[in-house]
């Protein structure tokens, strides 16, 4: 896929170290061993994940991007809302993958140029014996796509359905991506950020990015008092 300056990067700046299929907290039975398949095993069913903002769509659609490039093969990750007005030329650029995963279906529903170009590249992919990975917030009879076809052609996808993590899980993300840091983080700390700042997984994910870095700048554990101290406006 040379005609993508992305693969000359390394793989954890393509597709987050955080961002990986073991790394996911919460996924339905049977999900991570389907997503691992299709990323790495040719022939393997295609898939849709739905689910709401927030349910860690975008994680799994990278997990299995760099699971595929892990394996050998050429993978390619799209944002379809960045495509908004030159899907074509967008998914055109992707010909060349053996895997290719595209987030935020909604972002092209009702666009009639898109979902052909979607259909066509749907059908390319299919014939050329790659994989693909969809992502959507709610499933494709859910949708308000304008073709026909193009949903006929989703709804062979074998779907998964990803569930709102509770305050247990939420936890869970939040340890897994301290551990692998190697970060000290109280467990005080994790329920002082779910009381104080709110339980989005995408805002707390981020928040905690950043308090990570200033952590190792001070040379300070995750505690209650720091978060005090660095986050005093929350």
């Amino acid at each position: 896929m040379s005609r993508d300056p992305s693969r000359q990067l390394p793989l954890a700046l393509r597709f987050p170290p955080d961002q990986r299929l073991d790394t996911y907290v919460g996924a339905p039975e049977g999900a991570l061993a389907q997503l691992r398949a299709l990323a790495t095993v040719p022939g393997a069913d295609w898939a849709y994940l739905a689910g709401a903002p927030g349910t860690g769509k975008t994680h799994l659609a990278l997990g299995a991007c760099a699971a595929a490039e892990a394996g050998g093969r050429r993978a390619a990750y799209l944002p379809l809302r960045t495509g908004a007005g030159r899907v074509r030329e967008a998914l055109e650029a992707l010909d060349a993958a053996d895997v290719v995963a595209l987030d935020d279906m909604e972002a092209i529903a009702g666009d009639r140029a898109g979902e052909i170009a979607l259909f066509d590249f749907h059908n390319r992919m299919r014939a050329a014996g790659a994989a693909l990975l969809y992502t959507g917030v709610a499933a494709p009879d859910a949708l308000p796509l304008s073709l026909p076809d193009l949903r006929s052609r989703l709804a062979q996808c074998t779907r998964v359905v990803l569930p709102m993590l509770d305050d247990e899980g939420r936890r869970e993300v939040l340890r897994t991506r301290a551990r692998r840091r190697g970060l000290a983080v109280d467990d005080a700390a994790i329920d002082w950020l779910l009381r104080r700042v709110g339980r989005d997984l995408g805002g707390l994910t981020r928040l905690f990015d950043r308090l990570d870095r200033a952590a190792l700048a001070a040379q300070r554990r995750l505690t209650v008092p720091f978060l005090r101290q660095a986050l005093p406006d929350e």
